[in-house]
């Protein structure tokens, strides 16, 4: 592309305005609307040797990290050490040294693979380190619960996962079987509230025939304070050879069942406040 005796004129009268506007603290952007300039090649040779203002400089919480990687690049590291040492990504990381000259390839396959893996593993770290602090932060928010807000999670806890009468089988009786052992503690604790007794209720497993059910049954006892002899029959649960378990491993302990005794009444309360809830939640604001 040639470029014509107007263009030069052009550009020596716009380059003393534009270098004046600059030393005056306009931004880029405010430079190319005040001169009609919206060519970037031509508005970086306006600007040439100018410094660049410093309220135009964002700070940014990665600058460390950038100055780092671009040190460690000059070194001659690659970018999967660069992400090995400092726990970034690879895309930040080539932003930031992209300009730098490449290192000499130096490594065999084996090296390389042990290093992308170690990368690999650093970024999956991070990952979790995240997860875990939304987590945290999530709990942390719901603090202490009032009793009506127990009241109201333990409702539609027990109308999600109990089990409920039907018109054709009459079975007005409290039920809960679950293998969230946080689901369990929120139930026996909103038990508690609605007044139920604990002589009034009676706790069975059911685990597949394959798992540690001795390991399992003094789990659940340990987890809702009983001996494990007050446990009811466990039930064993038979396998089939078609399906593929995955709930396996120490980490799988069955369901534990909970039953109240003598809980018709019960039962109905725990319907009526589920009505309740779905009215209270479809009331206009």
């Amino acid at each position: 592309m040639t470029h014509t005796r107007r263009d030069h004129l052009d550009f020596e009268a716009l380059r003393p305005q534009a270098v004046a506007l600059r030393r005056a603290g306009l931004s880029r952007r405010q430079i190319r609307d005040r001169l009609h300039v919206h060519n970037n090649d031509i508005l970086n040779r306006l600007l040439e040797g100018v410094p660049v203002p410093e309220w135009t400089k964002r700070p940014n919480a990665k600058d460390d990290l950038r100055a780092k990687a671009r040190e460690l690049r000059t070194q001659g590291m690659t970018y999967d050490q660069i992400q090995v040492e400092l726990g970034c990504s690879k895309s930040s990381i080539s932003l930031w040294v992209r300009d730098l000259p490449k290192p000499e390839r130096n490594r065999s396959r084996e090296e390389a693979s042990a290093i992308a893996r170690r990368g690999w593993e650093a970024r999956l770290k991070s990952r979790d380190e995240e997860r875990q602090q939304t987590k945290s932060d999530a709990a942390e928010k719901i603090g202490e619960l009032s009793e009506r807000e127990l009241l109201i999670a333990g409702a539609a806890l027990y109308w999600a996962e109990g089990s409920k009468d039907k018109p054709y089988a009459r079975r007005e009786r409290v039920i809960f079987v679950n293998s969230d052992p946080g689901a369990i503690r929120l139930f026996l604790a909103w038990l508690h509230l609605v007044g139920v007794e604990r002589e009034h209720i009676r706790y069975g497993v059911m685990i597949h025939m394959t798992a540690d059910v001795a390991a399992a049954e003094q789990y659940w006892a340990d987890l809702v304070g009983v001996d494990v002899s007050k446990l009811q029959k466990t039930t064993i649960k038979k396998h089939n050879p078609k399906t593929v378990r995955k709930n396996v491993g120490d980490d799988y302990h069955g369901c534990l069942v909970v039953r109240v005794l003598q809980s018709a009444e019960l039962y109905r309360r725990i319907e009526g406040w589920w009505y309740g809830i779905v009215l209270g939640a479809e009331r206009p604001a």
